[in-house]
């Protein structure tokens, strides 16, 4: 890829963080086809963007931060306009590939039982677990994708404080809910 090559740039993106963003989308939405609706939403957003990318923080923060922005459009659209329907692009072309390849997965019954516990949560502690736990962001990364308004290196710190405390007591829910679902015995942490 050469300098100056946005859409080599683009591509490396979502081909390299593209599995764990749509991952993330599936587990903000609770449902596939609507995660790979906006998912293909958040590639062309990625794809037309990225000449404005200001580097603020990493591209995979600015991914995300992107995705939640497209998820956020796609819910105050219920109606999901057709006219925002475009054909299929190089954009959308590559955000199927990823999709094609990184949405089977096997199920046992206790991860369903933890999908369970983890779909009943508020949308933000779902995508805290996701981005903590699944995709090890730091604190400040997870804070500018939650709250990417808050630009101050203060502001941000206080944000990040928050969200590990928050973090604390999603985790101690989900031990609470797990034990009441016979997920985890007493004797587990």
């Amino acid at each position: 890829m050469q300098a100056g090559d946005l859409g080599g740039a683009a591509t490396a993106a979502v081909e390299g963080y593209g599995p764990e963003v749509l991952g993330f989308l599936v587990t903000l939405l609770r449902d596939e086809n609507d995660a790979t609706e906006v998912f293909s939403q958040t590639c062309e957003d990625l794809w037309t963007g990225l000449s404005r990318f200001e580097g603020r923080s990493s591209l995979r923060t600015w991914f995300y931060v992107l995705a939640r922005h497209a998820a956020s459009r796609f819910r105050r659209s219920p109606s999901r306009r057709p006219e925002r329907r475009i054909a299929m692009s190089e954009a959308t072309g590559i955000a199927e590939a990823v999709r094609s390849r990184t949405l089977p997965h096997l199920r046992t019954e206790v991860k369903d039982g933890f999908a369970r516990i983890r779909d009943a949560l508020a949308e933000e502690d779902r995508a805290l677990l996701v981005l903590r736990v699944d995709r090890n962001m730091s604190w400040n990364e997870i804070a500018r994708v939650l709250y990417p308004d808050d630009s101050s290196d203060e502001a941000l710190g206080k944000v990040a404080a928050r969200l590990r405390k928050r973090f604390q007591l999603v985790k101690d829910d989900i031990r609470a809910r797990a034990r009441e679902a016979g997920l985890l015995t007493d004797k587990e942490p």
